[in-house]
């Protein structure tokens, strides 16, 4: 028997809302880096990092967002924004009760994107 995805260990698409959903409240809630959010509708980057997070894990999802430098260079973002940022997707990823293994394997993802995000 196959060994199942980590897209299917996380619950699929109704826990990685739940994710997605804590870690935004987090990240708003958070002076230092809830500005990078101010003219964004965030209905749709909601959306947006469920298909990438759904994606990174395994998931039955095409990502199909922008370039991470693209994307992330008007920002002029520090690697203290990065990391307030993964900061608070490990603990939403916790909260949440993923797997340290599972939330470990998200987070290298993520940090494999930490120079383009970064403009470096």
């Amino acid at each position: 028997m196959p060994a199942q995805s980590l897209y299917a260990r996380l619950g699929g698409r109704e826990a990685v809302e739940a994710v997605v959903s804590d870690f935004y409240d987090r990240v708003l809630a958070d002076d230092s880096v809830a500005h990078y959010f101010d003219d964004i509708d965030m209905v749709e980057q909601r959306a947006h990092q469920v298909k990438f997070i759904s994606a990174v894990a395994g998931g039955p999802v095409e990502y199909d967002g922008a370039d991470m430098r693209a994307a992330h260079d008007h920002l002029d973002l520090s690697g203290e924004d990065f990391d307030a940022i993964a900061e608070h997707l490990a603990a939403a990823l916790d909260e949440n009760g993923v797997a340290p293994e599972d939330a470990d394997a998200i987070l290298d993802e993520v940090a494999a994107l930490r120079a383009p995000i970064l403009g470096q």
